[in-house]
């Protein structure tokens, strides 16, 4: 039999339900969004760099002939303002489209044995000024001149009419093996300083135009600051993304904010798998300073201290890891610069925590030759550009580095001639070199 339905068992769903559940779905999505309002940073607006400078003749004619420089910059709009996703795009894809300008190896024997290389890129027409002049460029850790932001730049300035010479970071190229128990650090200047004699051996009349990115920013500088000697032919000096002083560095990329951790753990992952691809070289020589015992420690390492610890000071015969870093950050040697000196950095990057961008706005603030930029987007060495979604193949970097040198060579080109730049040492009136 079949049971009896009665009138008060009968169920309906309320009409108030649908809506309920239509109401379920809005807030989840408002919560999607919200976040990604706060990831994106899309509430974020859009500003000209905050320009930290002395007011002199050659700066303010610097801003004027450069106006990108007090422009605003306009990342593309749906993912431009994260500096994650800047960083992210810059460490995975490096840049869109990116051309492939063809160069030249060349080889530099050192003396301690190790073989230094670079890559050299004519210019693809003359320069404004009809000046020879030469950018020297130093890439960020562990890169060289076949990364596509480097190609993107190199491209971008040869068809300005600079002749390029890109430094390949000792040990930093797959196929090219180390020919001593050394590779490169942090802050030693040795392999450029080897290119830059080489360029200015090869080509007597060139002007120089130093260019440094994130670590290679610090190598410059170092390298400018460390003997006066060593600006001699120089132009200028453009430095973008460098944290300036490893030692205060340390501290922040222990930390969790802006995920410096993350960050931190991914390029240590990076950097062992350079040095175990140079395992034999390193460990095996017999004039290696390396143990068995510093290999095992460098497997287990998670942080880039801990491979500066166990690995990298010991290449100089550093005996602490703060003497490591004390010795080879340029925050001890820029403040000898005196040629132009152009210091980009970005609010947003993950890696170069806020508290170090107070040395190059105390510098700029102290010393005439100085202009500090600080974006508020851009990430670290991204600083892409586009209306909506996707970016252009050139970047605000590359204009900013190539609008600033151009700017530098038009001001040398109407000094009178014995205020320019000198191609050589000087002689004194007792005929000895004045250097």
């Amino acid at each position: 039999m079949s049971a009896l339905v009665e009138p008060g068992d009968v169920h309906t769903i309320a009409p108030e339900m649908p809506a309920m559940f239509d109401g379920v779905k809005l807030a989840a999505v408002a919560t999607v969004l919200y976040f990604l309002v706060r990831c994106l940073n899309l509430k974020s607006p859009t500003a000209p760099p905050d320009i930290t400078y002395r007011d002199t003749p050659l700066n303010r004619y610097l801003l004027k002939s450069c106006p990108i420089l007090t422009e605003e910059y306009e990342p593309p709009l749906l993912w431009g303002k994260s500096g994650h996703l800047q960083t992210a795009l810059y460490g995975k894809m490096g840049r869109v489209s990116s051309p492939n300008p063809c160069g030249v190896r060349k080889y530099l024997l050192m003396q301690d044995g190790a073989t230094a290389t670079f890559d050299l890129f004519e210019s693809l027409g003359d320069h404004r000024t009809g000046d020879d002049i030469t950018m020297v460029i130093c890439p960020g850790i562990g890169n060289h001149s076949e990364k596509h932001y480097i190609r993107t730049f190199v491209n971008h300035s040869q068809r300005q009419g600079y002749r390029c010479a890109v430094l390949n970071h000792l040990g930093s190229l797959p196929n090219i093996e180390l020919t001593s128990p050394r590779m490169f650090t942090y802050g030693c200047t040795w392999e450029f300083a080897a290119m830059v004699g080489s360029i200015k051996r090869a080509f007597p009349q060139t002007l120089l135009i130093v260019v440094g990115f994130s670590l290679g920013g610090n190598i410059v500088c170092k390298f400018l600051g460390e003997n006066r000697i060593n600006q001699e032919r120089v132009l200028c000096c453009v430095s973008v993304c460098q944290g300036y002083s490893a030692l205060r560095a340390q501290k922040t990329f222990l930390q969790w904010d802006q995920c410096r951790r993350l960050y931190n753990f991914l390029m240590a992952d990076s950097m062992k798998k350079i040095i175990l691809s140079h395992r034999g070289s390193l460990f095996g020589m017999n004039s290696s300073k390396m143990e068995d015992a510093d290999l095992s420690r460098l497997y287990t390492a998670t942080s880039l201290m801990q491979i500066d610890d166990n690995i990298m000071r010991k290449f100089h015969g550093h005996d602490t890891l703060k003497e490591y870093y004390e010795k080879e950050s340029c925050v001890h040697y820029i403040h000898n610069i005196n040629v132009p000196l152009l210091l980009v950095n970005s609010s947003d990057d993950p890696l170069v925590h806020r508290s170090l961008l107070t040395i190059p706005r105390t510098l700029a603030e102290k010393k005439q030759n100085v202009i500090f930029a600080l974006t508020l987007h851009g990430g670290h060495l991204g600083f892409f550009e586009g209306a909506v979604l996707f970016p252009q193949p050139l970047t605000w970097m590359d204009k900013v580095i190539v609008g600033y040198a151009n700017a530098i060579c038009q001001w040398e080109r109407h000094r009178p001639p014995c205020l320019r730049t000198r191609r050589g040492p000087c002689p004194q009136a007792d005929g000895t070199p004045n250097l």
